[in-house]
């Protein structure tokens, strides 16, 4: 089975890229993020039309994840049990959203940005990673042979190298020592980040801002990671970064992060 992450920046501006990486790529299910749309204008019917079945969940036009898959799609849920919320008043966000597909748990993440470290969405940020790190501990305690794939956009570069210049990102969000450490706490629950085992080179980035010709001059982040369970993990042959599909007009910011299961 071959899984794919992808922060899509707008599904509706970039369906037609979608629908053409699933082709080029053979891949089985795709995990999407930063959809921007309400349930109802997902383009479902394009990826119908390719032979993918379809969960997404989008309550405006921020947020918004889905899972497509050609390997079926089961027991989905738009959000974990404990995951928080934000706002006021308080509102659980399109963020998170969980299928099983081919045997696997697919969780498609997005992860809250956090803005600056002394903004309210920061504290929102380490308790969304927080409560989710809690439930995929859980998930492995009540079945350790559970295979789950906890993927998406973490919004957290845990290595200096992870960024494209670390004195450029100091004081700001995605590098701070709670961020890292609490990506670090899903290696504690017993899972594998098996990007940096399959990519282990350095500046090896799944986004580059549009601005200031960051993408010709390589000057990326790397934020999107797959965390696996170890029944999941053992799986594991391979995969990609397909960094040209950052290239071209109507590109997303991200790439797709791609990981190929038995």
């Amino acid at each position: 089975m071959r899984l794919a992450t992808w922060n899509i920046n707008s599904i509706r501006a970039r369906v037609d890229r979608a629908i053409d990486f699933l082709d080029r790529s053979g891949t089985d299910v795709l995990a999407l993020q930063e959809t921007k749309c309400k349930d109802e204008q997902f383009p479902t019917a394009a990826f119908e039309a390719a032979g993918y079945e379809v969960a997404h969940v989008g309550r405006s036009q921020w947020n918004g994840v889905a899972i497509v898959s050609r390997v079926g799609l089961d027991d989905v849920e738009t959000s974990f049990a404990t995951q928080p919320g934000f706002g006021d008043p308080e509102a659980v966000e399109a963020r998170a959203i969980g299928a099983t597909c081919a045997g696997v748990r697919v969780w498609s993440l997005y992860v809250p940005h956090g803005r600056t470290l002394e903004d309210p969405h920061y504290v929102y940020k380490l308790a969304w990673l927080d409560a989710l790190a809690d439930q995929a501990r859980g998930w492995l305690e009540q079945d350790p042979t559970a295979q789950v794939a906890l993927v998406g956009d973490w919004n957290v570069a845990p290595l200096d190298t992870d960024v494209w210049d670390p004195a450029a990102f100091a004081g700001n969000t995605h590098v701070s020592p709670a961020e890292r450490d609490a990506f670090a706490e899903f290696a504690a629950a017993g899972y594998t980040e098996v990007t940096r085992e399959l990519w282990p080179a350095e500046h090896t980035y799944t986004y580059w801002d549009y601005q200031r010709l960051r993408f010709p001059r390589n000057q990326g982040m790397r934020i999107d990671y797959a965390y696996l369970s170890p029944a999941a993990r053992a799986r594991v042959t391979g995969g990609l970064v397909d960094r040209d599909e950052r290239k071209g007009k109507g590109a997303s910011d991200h790439v797709p992060v791609v990981v190929d299961l038995t």
